[in-house]
């Protein structure tokens, strides 16, 4: 069975809600997920999968490679890509320079050029070789540009599922710019503009792709108009009244609570110990200037009971301080209502989960869509103006923490939590790619 979604001129129609599919005239579908990134680009696909096959489809993904775990949790098939994302990350990876002195989206770019060169031709033939039996591609991160093309060389439908907003929009700029306030046709072009600078960086990899896999001429424009769904809060992120009705916000893409798991011992005597502590965590971000931040973390946290997930940071956590209670992987559903405040550096999964949880933030963004992040969470009241990374020191950090404890913060935050927990974001993915299927079937 084919969806038989087919990418052509823009039509611009009123949104609509996507609807479920009847149960009488369901259709199995063979859908293949594919993504590259950081635990945080991962997880949210593999929670969409996770959905996908609760609901009667057969779902594999491909994956870079620390996701499998994960993958295998949910009982997802999954396949590794080429590649290693925490290396390229880490000191001397292609995301170094950003992650310790900040940048440009021009060096931004270059350094996913780098990943692309490297990876592009394996990351196609691999999903090539998947897609002989299976239906449809749902494409992430990057390896999105594969996943365009080979829907396209193969005639398989391709829908783009996406953590930060990628499709042209005159409410905000672009995600990779800093929150700025500009005129809406500016805020359009910048959209227009990085999106024509991604896909020049991607383009030389691809077409050498195209013509190596399938004996296709180069492309000069980037694919167009192709479904987009969002696993972002409408809460954060209000749909814009401009998108194509097929470019939908469906809500943050959460995995289902682990039946069973409980707390270790030492965390739960931790927490029972005295008073809600502070978080802190920074996810797969590593390469960053350590000792800038935990000296700026030590000064600011002096005494002060505070949590901390060292991740894929690379942090001496012998060196610090008794006050912080070192922690490893845990349920954010679970951990982050326990805490008063969350110090992380704005990745798309970690801002929803902590905003989800109902406390406030404090955003340290190091690269990429985290500086768009910190500006949302600080239009809404719940997080004080962001501070670089690169930039953070214990004055700025103090400053940041008192924001946090105020009432009327807490207040909003305990709003806007209760408000992204009633979403219901999965299933409308789910529900989405069954209607974009199924249109297809006529």
């Amino acid at each position: 069975m084919s969806c038989g979604y087919t990418i052509g001129p823009a039509r611009l129609r009123h949104p609509r809600k996507p609807q479920a599919a009847n149960p009488d005239t369901f259709h199995r579908m063979r859908l293949t997920l594919i993504t590259f990134g950081t635990q945080g680009d991962c997880r949210p696909i593999v929670a969409l999968g996770a959905g996908l096959r609760a609901a009667g489809h057969d779902v594999l993904m491909l994956g870079e490679r620390s996701a499998g775990a994960l993958a295998a949790g949910h009982d997802l098939a999954f396949e590794a890509l080429a590649g290693d994302i925490q290396a390229t990350l880490a000191p001397g990876g292609a995301l170094h320079k950003l992650m310790t002195e900040g940048g440009n989206v021009s060096e931004a770019t270059r350094a996913f050029a780098r990943i692309a060169e490297d990876n592009t031709a394996q990351w196609m033939a691999q999903l090539a070789t998947a897609m002989r039996e299976r239906d449809a591609i749902v494409f992430s991160g990057l390896a999105a540009y594969v996943g365009m093309a080979v829907g396209d060389a193969l005639g398989k439908p391709a829908i783009a599922a996406a953590m930060f907003p990628l499709s042209p929009t005159r409410d905000f700029p672009s995600a990779f710019l800093p929150p700025w306030r500009l005129p809406g046709w500016v805020n359009r072009a910048t959209h227009q503009l990085i999106n024509h600078v991604l896909w020049r960086m991607f383009r030389p990899a691809i077409n050498a792709g195209r013509q190596a896999q399938f004996g296709l001429a180069p492309r000069k424009a980037m694919w167009q108009d192709f479904p987009s769904l969002y696993g972002i809060s409408p809460h954060l992120v209000p749909r814009p009244r401009d998108w194509h009705a097929d470019w939908l916000v469906c809500g943050a893409w959460t995995l289902p609570a682990q039946d069973g798991w409980q707390a270790p011992a030492a965390l739960q005597d931790f927490l029972a110990a005295g008073e809600p502590p502070v978080y802190v965590g920074f996810g797969s971000m590593a390469g960053f200037d350590r000792d800038k931040v935990v000296r700026a973390l030590v000064q600011t946290l002096d005494g002060r009971r505070t949590l901390f997930y060292p991740g894929w940071s690379g942090i001496d956590v012998a060196a610090l301080p008794p006050n912080f209670h070192v922690i490893g992987a845990t349920p954010h559903d679970w951990l982050l209502p326990r805490v008063s405040a969350a110090i992380h550096h704005g990745g798309a999964g970690t801002t929803h989960a902590v905003a989800a949880a109902g406390v406030p933030s404090i955003v340290l963004p190091f690269a990429g869509d985290q500086f768009f992040w910190a500006g949302r969470l600080a239009a809404l009241g719940v997080a004080p103006r962001h501070v670089a990374g690169h930039d953070i020191d214990a004055g700025k950090l103090a400053a940041m923490l008192a924001f946090t404890q105020r009432p009327d913060v807490r207040e909003k935050a305990a709003a806007l939590g209760a408000a992204i927990r009633a979403e219901r974001g999965v299933d409308h993915a789910v529900a989405a790619i069954e209607t974009f299927c199924q249109r297809g079937r006529g």
